[in-house]
């Protein structure tokens, strides 16, 4: 019966430290690691946080405008390829799940940090 505690225990720990069960980085860490870069505070590209829009909107924009808007991006940071290249349709979720879930609407918004 401990075990099963702790196995919980554990699991809730990794998460917090935003490492998914499964040993991949959760939307929060994706997040920070492929859209912060070019969207902090100050950037040209203006700063995106999951705050910047709400639930509605992050739909919206995951459906029909981050293809368009990020087809001829380049990330310098993950060797220099199109970024739309670089993130995998399961981290594309793991980011979009993060953003929806932080929105400025949602019960829990969020910064990525």
């Amino acid at each position: 019966m401990r075990t099963g505690w702790l196995l919980v225990a554990v699991g809730a720990a990794v998460a917090a430290a935003g490492v998914a069960t499964a040993g991949e980085p959760d939307g929060r860490v994706l997040f920070k690691d492929y859209c912060k870069p070019c969207h902090m505070a100050k950037s040209p590209n203006g700063e995106v946080t999951p705050m910047t829009l709400i639930q509605d909107q992050w739909e919206r924009f995951f459906k029909e405008k981050l293809v368009p808007s990020h087809q001829n991006v380049v990330d310098p940071a993950h060797g220099g390829k199109k970024v739309l290249e670089v993130i995998t349709p399961e981290m594309l979720q793991k980011i979009k799940k993060f953003a929806i879930d932080h929105a400025a609407d949602s019960e829990h918004p969020m910064t990525c940090g």
